[in-house]
């Protein structure tokens, strides 16, 4: 049994991050219906801007953490309004396409500047606690903790505020909005700006217990791809609820099965689902 509650507290660990990084994305496509494949990047970019701050700046952990929110989140908007928004009449492949070349160019300047070395980030939350027969590593706790307390106050941040409404009601009916007279460029760039700091507010969290390189991104873009498809595109309970599954089955799965193969389980599992309800967990559209 402690075995188990161990695998069970590091796949909440793993599906809080996964969740936190795939509800960024899918507010983008909610809104804009654009799939950002940049999204791993900008986490990527996050988690470097964190070390640099750390490490190279001797800043302490939690001005990392805002110095990466703050220059990812900029850093979105500035693709959004240079990138995705002069495409917005083009056909839909375009949008794909710049989106992998934003990808393309950022982790090449990331290399440029700090080349491919793995490098590990420090945390000052270095204590190993003991709960009964579980360790419980404090950075873990702190992941769990500051990931759902972000999905809180994302969730407040849409129902309680005039922004947030604007933009639940694009993402309802693109129409209407314009006819209500909401400003569309004004909501797309605090949905990029939202996005982006999620995803760097997540990289800055994860990298204690991760490695930061330049294609740290790769494999958990698929993921968020995966986990906003299982949970219906659009859908930010769907996002939450689809990462808490796959971090769940990957913890477990690797542990029981084989840690070889915990990321095919991810896509095996996205077949199973969609097998049985084609259009995901929940319903299309942001709530």
């Amino acid at each position: 049994m402690d075995l188990f509650l161990q695998q069970v507290l590091n796949g909440l660990t793993l599906g809080s991050i996964y969740g936190l990084v795939a509800l960024g994305l899918t507010l983008v496509y909610g809104i804009l219906h654009v799939p950002n494949f940049a999204h791993g990047a900008l986490y990527m970019v996050g988690a470097y801007v964190a070390y640099f701050t750390m490490v190279d700046m001797g800043l302490n952990y939690w001005l990392a953490m805002i110095a990466a929110g703050a220059v990812v989140a900029i850093l979105s908007v500035l693709c959004e309004r240079l990138v995705f928004h002069p495409l917005r009449h083009a056909p839909p492949i375009h949008d794909k396409i710049a989106a992998i070349g934003i990808l393309l160019f950022l982790e090449a300047v990331v290399q440029m500047y700090w080349g491919a070395d793995f490098r590990r980030m420090p945390t000052p939350y270095t204590e190993i606690l003991h709960f009964g027969g579980l360790t419980i590593p404090a950075q873990r706790l702190l992941i769990i903790a500051g990931a759902f307390g972000l999905m809180g106050a994302l969730h407040l941040y849409l129902k309680k505020t005039m922004t947030g409404a604007t933009i639940i009601a694009m993402a309802q009916n693109r129409e209407g909005a314009f006819l209500v007279g909401i400003d569309a460029n004004r909501v797309a760039m605090m949905t990029f700006a939202i996005a982006g700091m999620l995803a760097a507010v997540g990289a800055t969290l994860f990298a204690p217990i991760n490695l930061v390189y330049p294609a740290m991104g790769h494999l958990l873009i698929m993921k968020a791809f995966v986990i906003i498809i299982l949970g219906g595109m659009g859908s930010i309970p769907g996002a939450i609820v689809g990462g808490l599954i796959i971090g769940f089955a990957e913890a477990l799965g690797g542990f029981y099965i084989s840690n070889e193969y915990k990321d095919v389980i991810a896509f095996a599992l996205l077949v199973v689902i969609l097998s049985v309800k084609p259009t995901g967990l929940f319903t299309k559209g942001v709530r």
